[in-house]
């Protein structure tokens, strides 16, 4: 309908064709602008690592001067940034939570935080109200604004025209992969995990060395991703490889937990980064009340000042290894983080991989202090030529005296003065500005000597902004200034998939009560009860003798120390029943020893803590204890290299229960008896330095036998051969000899 209006009359309505308009133009038109701006304006970071909303929010907080001093009210600071991002409080306030320290989402959080702002791993635990909290700029934040007030970065409008914000922030560091970045936009989505800092520090000096540095090289260098809420990595380096080269691809992750044997609890202490506690509660809960977690008592959220924590208590007898195979299968206690690199690069969207996003930094900073340097540059040009001009008057301080007074007219003495001492306009200005009371040598000659100063720091940027050797050299050392100054262990643990023992129907093992033997050669029987009854006489090879005995259940751990510095770990499961007239299962074929490994030493169910220890006693004389915490392994390892020091033939293990003297005799029959407390404790498992003598020997002397149960043999040794220090000279043991002990492995 078209409104036709005629003069002295009423309006009249009349029909009109209908304006027809192509769908691909109503698109080109109305809906491409705003998935645009969607894109650049919003959903997806920029190669400073920040989307608009973060940076207009940190340079409000950078202009109000809150990089040092006191916090103020994250209310004040929302309605400052309001200037700057006009679309409501409530998102200017969710933006800065996140940036928060007490949010727990950043490796390196940009916002000194005071108050609650909620938790990353919880979505119902909700921030205070902006009236409630304060807030300033973390000291890191140094590093991302080095260079804004030397014209590092282009300043634009801001929504309205009445001031002016940086189009992005001159961070001397890689912030895009340091901290992680999540947005969707219209038709595109961006997900860039966090890195560790120091070791993406590393990659970029890499690349700025060897431009042509692979991925390969990158892998080795940034192991994995790095997650503020820990957890683990599960590594499979081709998954990774794929995501480093091509900046998309899932990484799996694990939660972390620890098991409380005395209150027969699991306590979840790090989760993925990806879920949160209330859905991984709620896949519990739905699991329990299918009746699929017999194992599970109760469960609850135990979430307070000391951080996260999940408590997961067990009935009587569950494995806590195995419960948790299952619970990594049937829950978000395992999950996945799905990496989608797509970056803005001069305003158009680009999925990159690690290294393509790290040589795009690397020409943003190279340009960021290009432009600080032309500043500092073009500033010291001034002064220069300022105080070059202020030399000129040092020839004759009283003929500039005479010009000033005797000039009629203000306008006339800066034009006398160029005449005068041949100078410019600028550096007239500047003679004509100093006060009369610094008209004299001492004065003129103090300013004078920065000249000198200035003309060599002049010569050094001219020669960084000339030579990209050394700008390179400068863009290293600030890194690796930051790496040290910022650096910190990495919170996500890489756990190899090869480790990982996945929940399947072989982990239902049946528990019940057996016997072991266990031979001198190596052979293991594992027999019921009842098969016992029937015949207690145990088949052995020739030359063979049983050294070990005890009771046993199908689902407990050992372990094995061989004569080749290696451990071994199985499940009693591992090994099949067999009947008192078998041979058994021989040990080093049945979990693949090396040719020629040996069993040196078996323990069932080890305690592996600090306060557990085992004892090596070598052929030299040197002995050494390791707390059995240095053997404690993630997922379903099998063997262990480098278990101890190979430095020496290994003589005896001993697994310490108490302090109860040990016996070390020397191929000379000389001997000692020494409490394991004399023997010093070691930091690492192979490492030499802190391995000591306990027993003195002399040239080509050896230790060739190391008693625990020594008292039936040598009655004597009480008295005799008791040492309270090592190193210590062995005492000669009396002809009067008892038959020997039959062998013992100590368990």
């Amino acid at each position: 309908m078209a409104k036709i209006k005629k003069k002295q009359e009423k309006t009249v309505y009349v029909e009109s064709e209908p304006i027809l308009q192509p769908i691909t133009e109503t698109i080109e038109t109305n809906y491409m602008p705003y998935a645009v701006s969607v894109m650049v304006s919003r959903a997806i970071p920029e190669i400073d690592g920040f989307k608009p909303s973060h940076r207009k929010l940190l340079y409000t907080m950078y202009k109000m001067g809150l990089m040092h001093g006191h916090r103020t009210k994250s209310a004040n600071i929302v309605g400052e940034t309001m200037k700057l991002n006009p679309h409501g409080d409530a998102s200017i306030y969710e933006t800065m939570v996140r940036l928060t320290r007490g949010n727990e989402s950043l490796l390196h959080p940009f916002v000194d935080s005071k108050g609650s702002f909620g938790k990353q791993y919880s979505r119902d635990m909700a921030f205070a109200a902006s009236r409630y909290t304060e807030a300033k700029l973390d000291t890191f934040c140094t590093e991302i604004f080095s260079g804004i007030d030397k014209n590092a970065v282009d300043m634009v409008d801001n929504y309205d025209s009445t001031t002016k914000e940086p189009r992005l922030l001159p961070t001397t560091f890689p912030n895009i992969l340091v901290s992680p970045n999540l947005g969707i936009a219209v038709g595109l989505a961006s997900s860039i995990c966090s890195f560790n800092l120091a070791e993406i520090c590393d990659a970029t000096i890499a690349i700025l060395r060897a431009p042509r540095t692979d991925i390969e090289k990158i892998l080795d260098i940034v192991k994995a991703p790095d997650f503020p809420g820990g957890g683990y990595v599960v590594y499979d380096r081709e998954q990774m490889k794929k995501v480093y080269e091509t900046g998309k691809g899932p990484i799996k992750l694990r939660a972390k937990y620890k098991y409380d044997e005395e209150a027969n609890c699991i306590e979840i202490i790090e989760i993925p980064y990806s879920t949160s506690i209330e859905a991984i509660i709620k896949e519990i809960t739905d699991l329990f009340k299918a009746g699929k977690l017999k194992e599970v008592v109760d469960f609850r959220d135990e979430i307070d000042l000391k951080g996260f924590k999940l408590a997961i208590d067990l009935r009587k007898g569950t494995d806590p290894e195995q419960l948790m195979q299952k619970l990594y299968k049937f829950t978000p206690l395992e999950d996945s983080f799905a990496c989608n690199f797509n970056v803005l690069i001069d305003g158009s969207p680009k999925q990159l991989g690690v290294k393509d996003i790290l040589v795009e930094w690397i020409k943003f900073r190279q340009n960021c202090l290009r432009r600080e340097f032309i500043f500092d540059l073009d500033k010291k040009s001034r002064k220069l030529h300022l105080l070059l001009g202020l030399g000129k008057i040092l020839l004759d301080i009283d003929k500039a005296v005479k010009i000033v007074r005797e000039t009629e007219k203000d306008d006339e003495v800066v034009p006398n003065l160029m005449k005068g001492f041949d100078v410019d306009k600028d550096q007239a200005e500047y003679i004509a500005d100093i006060k009369l009371r610094h008209l004299n040598r001492e004065y003129i000659m103090n300013r004078l000597q920065d000249i000198d100063q200035l003309e060599k720091e002049i010569a050094d940027i001219k020669a960084l902004l000339d030579d990209e050797i050394k700008m390179k050299s400068f863009m290293i050392k600030q890194l690796n200034d930051i790496k040290k100054k910022y650096g910190k262990p990495r919170k996500t643990e890489v756990m190899a998939s090869d480790d990982i023992k996945v929940f399947s129907k072989e982990m239902m093992i049946e528990d019940y009560s057996a016997h072991l033997f266990f031979t001198k050669d190596g052979y293991l029987k594992k027999i019921t009860q009842q098969s016992l009854r029937g015949n207690s006489e145990q088949k052995i090879k020739e030359d063979d003798e049983i050294v070990y005995e005890a009771e046993i259940r199908n689902k407990d751990e050992v372990i094995f120390f061989t004569d080749k510095a290696q451990l071994y770990f199985a499940k009693m499961s591992d090994f099949e029943l067999c009947k008192a007239s078998e041979m058994g299962v021989y040990v080093p074929k049945h979990l693949n020893f090396d040719n020629d490994e040996k069993v040196a030493f078996m323990k069932i169910n080890p305690s592996y803590s600090e306060e557990q220890r085992v004892i090596f006693f070598y052929e030299n004389g040197k002995a050494v204890r390791v707390p059995m915490s240095q053997y404690q392994t993630q997922g379903s390892r099998k063997k262990l290299k480098k278990a101890f020091s190979d430095s020496s033939k290994i003589v005896k293990i001993v697994y310490e229960t108490n302090d109860e003297y040990i016996m070390m005799i020397n191929s000379e029959n000389k001997a000692i008896l020494i409490r394991p407390s004399l023997i010093p404790i070691k930091t690492t498992r192979t490492s030499i330095g802190t391995v000591v003598f306990a027993m003195n020997l002399k040239k080509n002397q050896k230790i060739k036998k190391v008693l625990t149960d020594y008292e039936k043999k040598y009655p004597e040794a009480k008295e005799n051969y008791r040492k309270i220090k090592i190193p210590a000279t062995g005492v000669l043991i009396s002809k009067k000899k008892a038959k020997d002990p039959q062998m013992k492995i100590d368990i």
